[in-house]
């Protein structure tokens, strides 16, 4: 039986978890829940947690719904939950890693920004096979649709794990009772919403979120879950990129030393 982390950022008491793990279990996995025990959006990978003697604390609770099942509050973000339960924090250790359902779209590139996401790519680092979902909620919904984004997200789980392991997917699910389908989408060059500085001084500043003006990019993700689609997008974990260096950087010595002129380091002595 595949062993399923069910995580995300929106924390513990989130109805959206309490969905995904629920779809979890009736899909027949063995689940278990561990969530931020308080509200973690945007904290991307962050592995920081509030510590005590070096301790991370965690408490065991009951959701409703998911009698039996194993679920944990942890005093840190969903990247970090991801990290601990792959070194056995949480029991054996999970094969696959559902974030969600968040509570608003998580689209373009500014997904580097979501503990949503973060989870699902720390989980992906892993080895695991890591999904983030999240239902486009808007800014004054008449009704929470978190049964869909779960649906929708079970359904992609066996697609997902016909990937090599540490494939990573990002689903975004229209907020209504059905959607008109399945569909690959890139990332949008933004995301939904942009950080605006409305007040600074030499002491603090004070952030606003606002929507952003842009129509998007036309059969993008954000496009494609505007009209109605659950959008799918593979995404990768940190990796490295091509960046060739001129012929000037290469040679005998290719360090700092061959660009300064100064001797290479024996990596060792004082400062």
């Amino acid at each position: 039986m595949t062993r399923v982390l069910v995580t995300n950022d929106d924390g513990i008491d989130a109805p959206g978890l309490q969905a995904l793990a629920v779809a979890a279990v009736s899909a027949g996995f063995d689940v278990v829940v561990a969530a931020p025990a308080k509200q973690s959006s945007g904290s991307s990978a962050s592995i920081l947690a509030e510590e005590a003697d070096g301790r991370i604390r965690i408490e065991k609770r009951r959701l409703e719904g998911l009698d039996g099942i194993a679920a944990h509050a942890v005093h840190g973000g969903p990247g970090l939950i991801a990290l601990i339960a792959a070194r056995g924090a949480f029991g054996d250790p999970a094969e696959l890693v559902l974030s969600g359902v968040n509570h608003g779209a998580n689209v373009g590139r500014a997904i580097l920004h979501s503990g949503t996401v973060g989870a699902a790519l720390t989980g992906g680092l892993g080895g695991t096979w890591g999904m983030a979902v999240s239902l486009d909620v808007g800014i004054e919904p008449m009704a929470y649709h978190w049964r869909t984004g779960a649906d929708a997200a079970l359904r992609l789980v066996p697609q997902l794990m016909t990937r090599p392991r540490g494939a990573v997917v990002n689903v975004n699910v229209p907020n209504a009772a059905e959607v008109r389908g399945f569909v690959e989408a890139p990332l949008a060059p933004f995301g939904i919403v942009q950080t605006t500085l409305m007040e600074a001084d030499e002491h603090y500043v004070r952030l606003a979120v606002e929507d952003l003006p842009l129509i998007p990019a036309e059969d993008s993700d954000a496009a494609l879950l505007a009209d109605g689609w659950v959008t799918v997008t593979g995404i990768d974990p940190v990796s490295s990129c091509a960046f060739p260096l001129p012929e000037e950087f290469s040679g005998q010595s290719a360090g700092l030393s061959a660009v300064t002129g100064s001797p290479p380091s024996a990596g060792s002595g004082t400062r």
